[in-house]
């Protein structure tokens, strides 16, 4: 028996290795038949070409949509190397990158459910690279790929490792958002001393992303001080620079009550939705931490930083993947006989329905464009362009709820 089974093992990696590949070509057919214009990534490069021009970088208004610079002087920096390369291989080498990236962060996801097989990997990311957020991720030419990997690398290592918080703290120099998942650390470290008189490893870790996040701001500002001072002392503040509140794209909790409430300036209500959304999130991930739970952690804290952000574009929500491999898997730990079949069958039909949800691309079912189409929609309409926020909302719910379930029977 096991002379007959050793090889059907070792085809399953290079059968899904196949499908991987064939899915990404397909991929890569349908976003050229598309035209994609990678709009994003001509605007890294334009601020590399302003960097090394020595102009003002917050000035910068490039490609037709007349687009700003709107992340932290540290990016730009980063973004010199695209001025090196012409515009059709700068896109091939985004795309053939991406798709890397995007077998990187299934793999740190898969890790942090304990699911880490290579023919997983494989299938899981040629299922993933057809879900609206990284397709639009590709599309614009975005980082939101990368940023999930230095997270993901970062906290899926051991605890006390020597590079601790690097990847957190690069991933927030380069866009503020998941600056978050240092908080998170940083609390779950002062919950733990005051409960149990030890902060564990989590102040470290929380210290190590500070330090990496102030040495790569200290470079920047080293290098481009005055764009360094504008951006920490005003262009910080100016939300409205990245874009209009109330588009169908942005997938936070102010782009939801813009669009609900016909307004363009949310004020107040959202202040309090984001803030009581903020505290339970953290809440749900601190809790989720402290009892070894770091995939529901993780999925949490990234959920979160997306609902309570001034702007969360739907490309952002490329944390959907992790999402649901956790949702997938949830199932597993439950007790065996009929309780087990029922969890898992619950499993299964969550994940299916939070897929089915990133993959629909329904939020774009909706009027949106020019003429502020959004602060007109329906009822109907403001559910669709509310999907990935219900998602996430209805995420930290499972496992809030779960957490609490756990904690009756101990």
């Amino acid at each position: 028996m096991t002379v007959i089974a050793l090889p059907r093992v070792r085809r399953r990696a290079p059968v899904a290795l196949g499908a991987c590949l064939l899915s990404f070509a397909a991929f890569w057919w349908a976003q050229r038949a598309a035209h994609v214009s990678m709009i994003d990534l001509m605007v890294y490069r334009a601020e590399g070409e302003t960097v090394r021009a020595g102009g003002d970088l917050y000035a910068l208004r490039t490609t037709e949509a007349h687009l700003p610079t709107t992340y932290p002087p540290f990016a730009a920096l980063l973004f010199t190397p695209l001025t090196l390369l012409d515009a059709s291989t700068m896109r091939a080498l985004a795309t053939a990158g991406n798709l890397a990236l995007l077998v990187v962060f299934v793999a740190l996801s898969l890790r942090l459910v304990d699911h880490a097989r290579v023919e997983g990997v494989w299938w899981a990311s040629a299922a993933a690279v057809w879900c609206e957020p990284v397709w639009t991720t590709v599309r614009y030419g975005q980082i939101n790929l990368l940023l999930g990997v230095l997270v993901l690398w970062d906290l899926t290592r051991r605890p006390w490792h020597r590079w601790a918080g690097v990847g957190i703290g690069l991933a927030a120099a380069i866009k503020l958002t998941p600056a978050l998942f240092a908080v998170f650390l940083l609390v779950t470290g002062v919950v733990a001393y005051a409960r149990r008189g030890s902060a564990g490893p989590w102040l470290r870790h929380a210290r190590g992303a500070a330090v990496a996040f102030a040495g790569a701001t200290l470079l920047a500002a080293s290098a481009l001080p005055y764009d360094s001072w504008r951006f920490w002392s005003r262009m910080v503040f100016e939300t409205g620079r990245v874009g209009l509140v109330e588009d169908t794209a942005n997938q936070s909790l102010r782009g939801v009550l813009a669009r609900l409430l016909h307004t363009t300036q949310p004020g107040l209500w959202w202040v309090a939705a984001a803030a009581v959304a903020g505290s339970l999130g953290l809440g749900v991930a601190v809790a989720a931490e402290l009892r070894g739970r770091r995939a529901w952690a993780v999925a949490a804290c990234a959920v979160t930083a997306l609902l309570i952000s001034p702007v969360s574009w739907s490309h952002h929500w490329v944390w959907c993947v992790p999402m649901v491999l956790i949702l997938g898997t949830r199932g597993r730990a439950a007790t065996v006989g009929s309780a087990q079949v029922t969890a898992i069958s619950t499993a299964l039909v969550t994940a299916a329905g939070t897929s089915l949800v990133f993959c629909s691309y329904a939020l774009w079912w909706v009027p949106h464009g020019p003429g502020r189409l959004e602060l007109q929609q329906t009822g109907a309409q403001l559910t669709l362009s509310a999907l990935y926020e219900g998602a996430g909302l209805v995420f930290l719910t499972l496992i809030g709820v779960r957490l609490w379930r756990t904690c009756r029977t101990v």
